[in-house]
């Protein structure tokens, strides 16, 4: 496994915009450049990383070009390949450009949608082990649902990326 360097990452917070709930708690982060993608295998070196640390339930794919959240568990997103333009937020959230070796960390209730991606986009996808994935669209009434688990969603035990003393522990505290 490859040493990484520590990023201290970007940090949002994004309101609820009556279709997509996001984490009134919990800020998005994303940090930039954090896993050296150069080698033959970067989903493999990403997938290392996210499992070191606890991380699992893994996928390799895209992202979904429709607004989506999950309402009972956190995700990450490690771009292994490409790169992509995604809103997260939903529709009052930021744009975002996000390239190969940058890692995204969604709190439940983050809405992310792919708007467009190079050819070659790929994505390694981690869950913490609390949580049940399911899949929400930006509709009222998954809103209204999400509303009573987001919060209940157990918060991770280490950083997907430098574990127990990584920077997620300290901003989602």
């Amino acid at each position: 496994m490859q040493t990484i360097q520590r990023i201290e990452p970007l940090a949002f917070r994004f309101a609820d915009d009556g279709l997509v709930p996001n984490n009134a708690s919990l800020p998005f982060l994303v940090y930039r450049g954090a896993i050296d993608v150069t080698g033959r295998d970067p989903a493999a070196e990403i997938e290392h990383r996210f499992a070191a640390n606890g991380w699992g339930d893994m996928w390799r794919n895209g992202i979904y070009p429709f607004t989506h959240y999950h309402s009972r568990i956190h995700e990450a997103l490690g771009i292994a390949r490409g790169h992509a333009r995604v809103r997260f937020g939903g529709a009052t959230g930021e744009e975002l450009e996000i390239a190969a070796g940058d890692v995204a960390v969604l709190p439940a209730g983050t809405g992310h949608q792919r708007l467009s991606a190079s050819s070659d986009l790929l994505v390694v996808g981690a869950y913490p082990p609390a949580g049940v994935y399911d899949l929400c669209r930006a509709t009222t009434e998954m809103r209204e649902r999400a509303l009573a688990t987001i919060a209940h969603v157990p918060l991770p035990s280490t950083d997907p990326l430098y574990g127990r003393d990584g920077p997620l522990m300290t901003l989602w505290r």
